[in-house]
């Protein structure tokens, strides 16, 4: 039961390595079947590289870096993105400090469960609570 009528292989290039892969019309059935409207936009290595946490696209090996003064050593260090002059830039040793020393995200006011004190959407949808 293998029809792959309306399909025709199709030839795309890899947004990652730029080489050309073919998008066979099983694959575009298999896409078709599970919901997927667009087409891969990565060969099957890169996928997989991608999928192993792996990289293969220049942004991610290197890319462009930025240079910029640390907000807090005043030690010349480089950024891979554009620095803004509202937003500080810290160097990687100041930024580790910075990220060590903020409470973690989703301890609001210490309570551990929000800002209502203990209750949360979770106990009004499935009243736990006196909600």
């Amino acid at each position: 039961m293998t029809s792959y009528e309306g399909y025709q292989d199709r030839i795309l290039t890899c947004r990652d390595c730029g080489q050309e892969f073919t998008f066979t019309s099983g694959e575009q059935e298999f896409f078709a079947t599970k919901g997927l409207t667009n087409a891969p936009s990565r060969c099957p290595e890169c996928r997989k590289a991608r999928r192993n946490g792996q990289s293969t696209s220049s942004r991610q090996r290197g890319g462009e870096q930025y240079d910029a003064i640390c907000a807090s050593c005043g030690k010349a260090t480089t950024v891979p993105f554009i620095p803004r002059e509202d937003r500080p830039v810290y160097c990687s040793d100041c930024f580790q400090e910075q990220r060590a020393s903020r409470a973690p995200r989703g301890d609001y006011a210490g309570s551990g469960r929000g800002s209502r004190g203990g209750r949360d959407r979770r106990d009004r949808n499935n009243n736990w609570d006196r909600w």
